[in-house]
């Protein structure tokens, strides 16, 4: 009995070493991160002799974000595409879109010190549809406008969600497919596309707590071959809440001013005290809130 006692304590030792050794090596992480975020928001809305007056409408968003991000050694590849859609179908007033947009970025990087990488970039924003104004005006639509930049320069990464890039020389085309839409944007009646050369100044920071995420992108542009001081504003901001797994709240807002683009009309008096309208540059802001099905198919950013 003292011998199999003995031996107990042994055996047991024995089997838990061998399983240590038996078990796999567990697998090198990835370098790689990718994933997509899809959400979508609906809602309707009937009337049927409603006093209060109103109309019935079928309203529908949608939101993709693809990303794949590698890191490894000396070297940043990060890669990210947003795509946006949505729409307003009133029983009265018709169709009209309430969101849409195409945002590509992508940053490739080497570094050259703790927090420092020699990077270039390149960018592109766009939307798929036409768009229109209160008074039923086109504005807008597919590659009108677009615009296409590529830069290269630095990158500064002090924490593992904010960076900060500097690009001394960086190229932007602005392109307008419609000529009808092109002296909106800068361009002349028959110049489809426009080159800038400047600087450009971006900020990428990201706050995550549990299930709540703040995302903001800030895009700063110099052009040195025309009014430099003149500085061009793109600033996304992303909130995002989860509510279940598979539901969540978003608010997204986009602030843009461009020094070339005619976006707020005003009334001009003239000498004759006749009043005239005119469009001029002004700051444009776009907010969209969605409540809905929310899913992240990968793994986080």
């Amino acid at each position: 009995m003292k011998k199999i006692l003995t031996l107990i304590p042994a055996l047991l030792l024995s089997l838990t070493l061998f399983a240590q050794e038996a078990k796999p090596a567990a697998a090198p992480e990835s370098p790689w991160k990718r994933g997509v975020l899809t959400q979508v928001g609906f809602s309707q809305l009937s009337l049927t002799n409603w006093a209060a007056g109103g109309s019935g409408s079928v309203s529908l968003n949608a939101y993709l974000d693809i990303y794949a991000n590698y890191k490894k050694d000396k070297i940043i590849f990060n890669n990210e595409l947003q795509l946006g859609y949505g729409f307003i179908q009133s029983f009265d007033d018709g169709y009209k879109k309430s969101d849409d947009r195409i945002i590509f970025d992508s940053k490739f990087g080497s570094r050259i010190s703790d927090k420092l990488y020699l990077s270039t970039v390149l960018g592109f924003r766009s939307q798929f549809a036409d768009g229109y104004n209160s008074k039923n005006e086109l504005v807008s639509g597919a590659f009108a406008p677009a615009y296409t930049t590529a830069g290269l320069g630095i990158d500064y990464q002090p924490a593992n969600n904010f960076a900060i890039n500097f690009a001394p020389v960086t190229g932007k085309l602005i392109m307008v497919a419609d000529p009808a839409l092109r002296s909106i944007y800068g361009n002349d009646e028959d110049q489809f596309t426009r080159f800038e050369l400047g600087a450009q100044l971006k900020l990428d920071n990201k706050l995550e707590v549990k299930d709540f995420t703040v995302k903001s992108s800030l895009t700063l542009f110099s052009n040195y071959l025309d009014k430099p001081l003149n500085i061009k504003v793109n600033w996304d901001v992303n909130v995002d809440a989860k509510i279940t797994r598979f539901f969540s709240v978003s608010l997204r807002t986009s602030l843009a001013y461009d020094d070339k683009v005619k976006s707020k009309k005003i009334n001009v008096i003239g000498e004759d005290g006749t009043a005239t309208t005119q469009m001029v540059q002004g700051i444009q802001f776009k907010e969209l809130f969605t409540v809905g099905f929310s899913y992240l198919l990968g793994s986080k950013k």
